[in-house]
């Protein structure tokens, strides 16, 4: 096993995390001052770092060590080899090469606006699905869900981790444009660009009403996403920071 020292300071590791497990890190772990990225081998990487070999079962044993159980209520995220007594909603989560294991602010905010605005038998949307994370979560609240990613590698890991929480999830491969809806909710992870970019594409995969929940936006790209959604006649109902991240609610009316 690989693992790739990414060395910088706190907003600049947040943004390098996600794009490692894009990459096909196996899991992230979070020293003082660096992320430790483990690969089943050495990739091309431009970002400030260096690369160590480490034996497989070292690397196994202090990364299942190391990851903890994350709350996001009403959820609890957890892993296969986890232990929980407590009385959330427990979404397990195999650690693989798709983004999503609820330790990222994106995720946890996610969840917990999602739990608000959830409501039995919804038609949900999950944009960047990854893991799975969010279309579980969805699930687990009585409504169905679809999650979409446009990297098909990650689509195998998304239907075991459905299976690992008793779920029915319909996911596929493709993006936004590939997807015929109507939905009553959009939940979308994704970069602050592309949320610009899919600003009228969300509108036009709900019926006649809805609800978008975005994030994924680095608070100073925040007001790049808000003149296009308000652009495209999204009201603004919620918005929520945790550190250097936001989460945005919207209505489609």
């Amino acid at each position: 096993m690989y693992v790739f020292r990414l060395r910088g300071d706190f907003q600049s590791l947040d943004i390098y995390s996600a794009a490692l497990f894009e990459l096909g890190a196996r899991g992230l772990e979070e020293k003082a001052g660096e992320v430790w990225a483990y690969f089943p081998q050495r990739v091309e990487l431009a970002f400030p770092g260096e690369w160590v070999q480490l034996p497989d079962t070292d690397w196994l044993e202090a990364y299942k060590r190391d990851l903890k159980p994350v709350v996001a209520e009403p959820f609890v995220v957890l892993a296969p080899w986890h232990q929980w007594s407590g009385s959330q909603k427990r979404i397990v989560i195999e650690p693989g090469m798709a983004f999503g294991t609820g330790h990222h602010e994106t995720t946890r905010m996610a969840l917990e606006t999602l739990a608000r605005r959830i409501e039995p038998d919804m038609q949900v949307l999950d944009l960047g699905t990854g893991s799975g994370i969010l279309a579980i979560g969805t699930a687990l609240l009585g409504a169905e869900a679809v999650g979409v990613d446009i990297d098909p590698a990650v689509i195998p890991q998304a239907i075991e981790n459905a299976r690992l929480n008793k779920v029915q999830v319909r996911f596929l491969a493709g993006s936004l444009e590939d997807f015929e809806g109507p939905v009553d909710l959009v939940v979308a992870n994704l970069h602050a660009e592309l949320h610009a970019f899919f600003a009228s594409a969300y509108r036009k995969v709900f019926g006649v009403c809805g609800t978008l929940i975005l994030t994924g936006i680095l608070a100073e790209r925040e007001t790049l996403v808000r003149r296009a959604l308000e652009a495209n006649a999204f009201d603004l109902l919620q918005r929520r920071q945790e550190g250097e991240w936001v989460c945005l609610t919207y209505a489609a009316v």
